[in-house]
Parts: C-alpha cells; sequence; structure tokens
C-alpha cells in the first residue's frame, strides 16, 4: 500500500534540494515504476531514468516525457525505440559509443527538434557499498570506463561527441560518501569536466531519510556547480523517492513448528515479493515485533517467537526470527515496513504465486485499489 501522504513528503523534500541546489533530480524507475502514481510524481518532477527500452517507452508514454537513458549495452534492435524515447543516451563503452554514434548522428540530423545528447559512463573505482553483489565499481566491473582507457583510447571527434558523464557508484548512501565520491571522480576524471554539459551523479542518494545532511547535499552541488558552470548536474535517486511511503501487508495461513522453530507461513513470498531480502540480504522491520538472533533465543524462551516464511516451494523462502507480544494466530495480519521502493518491480511469478494488489491511499483516507493480480497475469507471463 503506497500511503500518499508520505510520498508528497518525500517528493516535496526533493523538490526542495533541486530548488535549493540547481540540480535536477529525476525518477530512477529501476527502484520504482508505479505508473499509475506518476500524475502525483509530475507536480514536483519533470524527468525520469531509463535502462531499457520498456522503461524508456514507460518515461515517455506514461510519465509523459523522454528518459534520461542508461543501459549496459543497445542492441540495434533496440536503439531506435531508445533514441525516440530519450533525451539524453548513456553509453557504458567506447565500443558501444563507436558502434551507435553513427546511429545517434543520423538521427539528431533528422530530428534537430529534438537532439539526443550523448555521455560516458565513468567509473570512478571507489565507491563505500560494502555489499559486493551491489557494488559497481567493484574490481572486474563491467560498469563503466576507467580513467586511464579514457586517456589511452580517447580521440579528439570522439570526446566532442560525448557531452556528459554518469557516475554510479552509491545505494542508499549519504552526502558524506558523496562528498568523498567526488573527492574521487574529479582526481581520475576532472581534467574532462570543464568540457562537458551535464555531470549524472547516478542514483543511491538517500535524501529523504532521517538521518541524511540535506544541506551538506545542497551544499556539494552548489560547490561543483560553481566549480564547473557548464555543467548541469543531475541525480537519478529511486529508493528516496520511495522511502518509508507504504507497508506490505501479508496474512498468517498456517504456523508449523520443526526443532523447536515456529514458522509463520504467510500470503506472500520473500523469493517471488521480496527478492532483496534474499539477495542482500536485507532484512525488513515487521510492525510490532522484534528481531532476534538465534543466539538469543535461551533468554528468551517464554516469547513467543516465529520464522517468518514465504508460501512457495523454495526451501530458503524464509527469512529471519521474530519476537512478537503475542501469539500469531490463522488469518492474523503481519506487515511489512518500508516495502514499495525496489519490492514492487523486482517481483516474480516463480510457482504461480500470485502477487499482492496495490493500493494508493489518499491523503483523505480512501483507498483506491491500482492493480489485482488474476490467473491471466501468470499464465499470459508464462507463454
Amino acid at each position: 500500500m503506497v500511503e500518499e501522504g508520505l510520498l508528497r513528503r518525500n517528493l516535496s523534500l526533493i523538490k526542495h534540494v533541486a530548488d535549493e541546489s540547481g540540480a535536477e533530480v529525476i525518477l530512477a524507475f529501476k527502484a520504482f515504476a508505479l505508473w499509475r502514481t506518476f500524475p502525483i510524481f509530475r507536480e514536483y518532477i519533470s524527468h525520469t531514468t531509463a535502462s531499457s527500452p520498456y522503461e524508456a517507452r514507460l518515461a515517455m508514454e506514461e510519465f509523459g516525457s523522454p528518459a534520461h537513458t542508461y543501459s549496459p549495452a543497445y542492441t540495434e534492435e533496440d536503439f531506435p525505440t531508445i533514441l525516440r524515447c530519450s533525451t539524453h543516451v548513456t553509453f557504458n563503452s567506447l565500443s558501444q559509443l563507436e558502434r551507435f554514434r553513427p546511429m545517434v548522428e543520423a538521427y539528431n540530423r533528422e530530428h534537430p527538434e529534438k537532439l539526443v545528447s550523448c555521455g560516458l559512463r565513468v567509473n570512478p573505482e571507489y565507491s563505500e557499498i560494502e555489499t559486493e553483489l551491489y557494488n559497481p565499481c567493484a574490481p572486474g566491473s563491467r560498469f563503466g570506463v576507467l580513467a586511464e582507457d579514457l586517456r589511452l583510447k580517447a580521440k579528439d571527434k570522439r570526446q566532442r561527441f560525448i557531452e556528459g558523464f554518469h557516475c554510479h557508484n552509491h545505494c542508499e548512501s549519504s552526502a558524506e560518501a558523496l562528498q568523498e565520491s567526488l573527492r574521487h571522480l574529479e582526481a581520475k576524471f576532472g581534467q574532462w569536466l570543464p568540457q562537458l554539459k551535464w555531470l549524472n551523479l547516478g542514483g543511491g542518494h538517500l535524501m529523504t531519510r532521517k538521518d541524511y545532511n540535506v544541506p551538506l547535499l545542497i551544499q556539494l552541488i552548489k560547490e561543483l556547480r560553481a566549480k564547473y558552470p557548464n555543467l548541469k548536474i543531475i541525480l537519478e535517486p529511486g529508493s528516496a523517492f520511495a522511502w518509508q511511503t507504504g507497508p506490505l501487508v501479508s496474512s498468517v495461513v498456517d504456523i508449523v513448528e520443526n526443532h523447536g522453530i515456529k514458522t509463520a507461513i504467510l500470503d506472500v513470498s520473500f523469493t517471488c515479493h521480496m527478492p532483496d531480502c534474499l539477495e542482500m540480504p536485507y532484512q525488513p522491520a515487521v510492525r510490532g515485533a522484534i528481531s532476534v538472533e538465534a543466539n538469543d533465543l535461551s533468554s528468551l524462551a517464554l516469547s513467543p517467537i516465529y520464522r517468518l516464511g514465504g508460501n512457495s516451494c523454495l526451501s530458503g523462502d524464509f527469512m529471519g526470527l521474530w519476537q512478537f507480544d503475542h501469539e500469531l494466530q490463522i488469518g492474523e495480519q503481519v506487515i511489512f515496513e518500508d516495502m514499495i521502493h525496489y519490492t514492487t518491480v523486482k517481483t516474480t511469478m516463480f510457482n504461480g504465486i500470485q502477487h499482492p494488489s496495490i493500493v494508493l491511499q489518499h491523503t483523505g483516507g480512501e483507498l483506491e485499489i491500482l492493480r489485482q493480480y488474476t490467473y491471466e497475469d501468470y499464465r499470459d507471463r508464462m507463454c
């Protein structure tokens, strides 16, 4: 359930950052793409970022404006759609840039009213992300061009074609992390920044988190713009927009016990609906419950403690141990907090598990059902 009041709270803060700093903050679909809520977003922001032809079409057709698009690799079949639906296209490698430059130049000649600006993803070889799965700057990363390779291989003509740099090395990170990243970015790529028109600092700027240093973020962007007045600064967070805007509501279907461990089996699935919990791993907060470690069980022997299990056939479709203040009952709700960002875009229909309905709670309290999933959704995906 998306709560409109909480969503608008985040959007207001993001608009404040954009207005005060002079940067453009755009929505990354990879974390949030519920297009039925886009009319609310359009009151605060003007653009989005895409990573595929489908996301680029969603930007154009549902958000109402072309996307800033980046993909690790484009294909000849998809690239015309990318051009049609984008104002900015970022290439991941110099070889991709050379391969598609003729298509971009031809498109721009044919559409002088809608020129596509091209950029290059660069790798500053620095990130504070500790989880390797989410670290785009880990050694051997497939993301971005190294400064050494750009110096050795870039030609003058190619450099004139590149109008911007894209750098993404954060994940739910702080303003202090950005401050350090900028130091590394300038050290590696500073010689090219005066020649560019824009700098996209990617996502992972969790500016709507309670302890985030928003004044520092604004200060850093202002200083960057003062140092490089030629640059338009772009941020493209995803999580920050939908951070703590609503829960995933499940119900207890059964309770089983094995070797003293009670598992409450729910009508949702970690592997299908909350894959970040198994990938990262990320453990969500559960309303009215306290997460406990297995080695704490002896001191809590009299407390009602449950492992929460999903309803798929995957053996590992379960998460953690939680202490409740009462014995759970069949049919009782178990509410996972802050499950809008990423949860809604990463779901699968493994095992034919039905997805939860998506509901928007308006500021007045009324509920609007945005989507209910059916057998046909599963059947059509599997054909």
